[in-house]
């Protein structure tokens, strides 16, 4: 067999580091964003054009007073439709991104897809902070542990808690959600206790009957819940040595609340920016929201 003496091994090492690609997922992720609830139990009313005024009036009716027994020789005693109109005022509303022509050329994301996405998230979390706000107008406040006030609260929302705002809803001759039951918007951070409840009845148990609402995680007697983190959190107004924070739980009835609607939502882009080097997109809406009927609104706070 041959020997090959002049065969030198070859020790030098070839630096591949320049030569390696950074590779880049093709799944995207986006921060987490609440999805909206509060907009499902709001009585929307749709006037396109709100020209020549920025109102749009929803229309309420009172209660008739009369009826009875009747004497067969004497007429029945007839009596007027009472009716008021509920004004709510519509206002511009929007958001927008911008990226540049080379950004759009270079990027290995489909970045104008992306940010139509987030556009939608955060129109989505502007309509809730609205209907949230516009809600938290209403003076009916029931407080965990029967307290007075909001700084004395230390307690957990519990099933008492529930009761009195139940409470206060049928004093008031609320009707329910779709005559079947009241609604009540809850941090997760206060369902969590609730679920240990031996009462309190999961959404999975009954999915399959009716129904389930956007959010919906469970029922307790004649209520159920919505859960989200769009639920106002008080930081340190409670009571106790250190202040505990507060949320604000929300129960509706029936037409409670209003979404008036001049321009539905859409998407717009800015045409030609700098002779085309720059591209703008927004969301853009001309709404408004309000209570209708303030009665039918019970906030509850718990730490």
């Amino acid at each position: 067999m041959p020997v090959y003496n002049n065969l030198v091994p070859d020790t030098r090492t070839t630096n591949l580091s320049e030569a390696i690609m950074t590779v880049y997922s093709k799944e995207i992720l986006f921060a987490a964003q609440p999805v909206t609830r509060f907009d499902q139990f709001s009585v929307k009313r749709t006037e396109l054009g709100t020209q020549p005024g920025l109102t749009i009036n929803f229309l309420k009716y009172d209660d008739l007073a009369g009826g009875g027994e009747l004497n067969e020789a004497t007429p029945i005693e007839t009596e007027q439709l009472n009716a008021s109109l509920i004004p709510i005022t519509v206002t511009e509303f929007g958001g927008a991104v911008s990226m540049s022509e080379l950004l759009l050329r270079s990027s290995f994301d489909d970045v104008m897809a992306s940010a139509s996405r987030l556009l939608g998230h955060r129109y989505a979390k502007v309509l809730d902070t609205v209907y949230r706000e516009v809600l938290l107008t209403a003076t009916n406040i029931k407080y965990a542990g029967s307290k007075e006030e909001r700084d004395e609260v230390t307690g957990y929302f519990d099933t008492t808690l529930i009761k009195d705002m139940a409470e206060v809803l049928a004093t008031n001759n609320t009707p329910q959600v779709g005559g079947a039951n009241w609604v009540c918007y809850i941090h997760p951070h206060q369902s969590r206790r609730l679920r240990d409840d031996d009462d309190w009845v999961n959404a999975a148990q009954y999915a399959g009957s009716r129904q389930i609402f956007l959010g919906e995680s469970g029922m307790y007697e004649d209520t159920i819940f919505i859960e989200t983190t769009q639920v106002k959190k008080l930081a340190g107004a409670g009571g106790g040595a250190t202040p505990a924070d507060i949320y604000q739980a929300i129960m509706i009835g029936e037409g409670a609340y209003g979404h008036a609607i001049g321009l539905p939502v859409e998407m717009r882009d800015n045409g030609v920016e700098d002779f085309g080097r720059k591209h703008s997109l927004a969301w853009y809406s001309i709404m408004g929201c309000g209570l209708i009927q303030e009665d039918r609104v019970c906030i509850g706070e718990s730490a």
